[in-house]
């Protein structure tokens, strides 16, 4: 059960902490101090309902159909190394800073219309959390809530974290090689993971 919640913790996270949209909208909020727990609180619950919602629907395919874990065993392979791969990419690229600007205060209502654009009109979103990291819950059966469990505290410890932390991560976010750096550790993190799933889909 440990295993498997932190498994989902770490696999969350490195999913997560991919430069994106809405985590430059989260940062931008936060060094704006406009509006931030609110924000936060859309980001990391909307997560949780999607990663729920794939650890659910992962456990009732698999029951109806006996080699959909395998299938889906080999697809969060092939996805984790091309995901990986990307991030490695995007770091021998250079980085990319987020450099959120100044302008007039939003509206609260504008806000959360945006955040939730951000959030749920995303494809990558649906692929991370609802298809991903439920096909990974299988693997740790009869502990997969543990796995979502893990994956939805990610959620919101990154959100809370860059939102309220905003102020002190802005020196180091703003520069590019700060995210060279985490574009490693992330591609590092998903390559791992696919190796350790790479050895059971052949023990299987």
């Amino acid at each position: 059960m440990i295993a498997g919640f932190v498994a989902g913790f770490f696999s969350g996270l490195a999913l997560i902490a991919a430069i994106g949209a809405q985590n430059a909208f989260v940062l931008r909020q936060g060094l704006r101090r406009e509006h931030v727990g609110v924000v936060v609180l859309i980001c990391a619950v909307s997560d949780a309902v999607l990663v729920a919602l794939g650890v659910a629907g992962a456990q009732v395919i698999a029951t109806a159909l006996p080699g959909f874990q395998q299938i889906m065993l080999w697809g969060g392979v092939a996805f984790l190394v091309a995901y990986g791969a990307l991030r490695f990419r995007a770091a021998a690229k250079g980085g990319e800073a987020l450099r959120p600007t100044n302008g007039a205060a939003v509206p609260l209502g504008r806000v959360v219309a945006i955040c939730l654009a951000f959030t749920w009109l995303n494809p990558h979103v649906y692929l991370d959390t609802v298809a991903l990291l439920g096909a990974l819950s299988l693997q740790y059966a009869p502990w997969q809530w543990a796995f979502g469990t893990g994956a939805i505290l990610s959620s919101f410890v990154f959100f809370a974290a860059l939102g309220f932390g905003a102020r002190l991560l802005a020196p180091v976010l703003a520069r590019p090689r700060a995210w060279i750096v985490l574009e490693i550790i992330i591609g590092v993190i998903m390559w791992g993971i696919a190796a350790k799933l790479l050895l059971r889909a052949i023990a299987l």
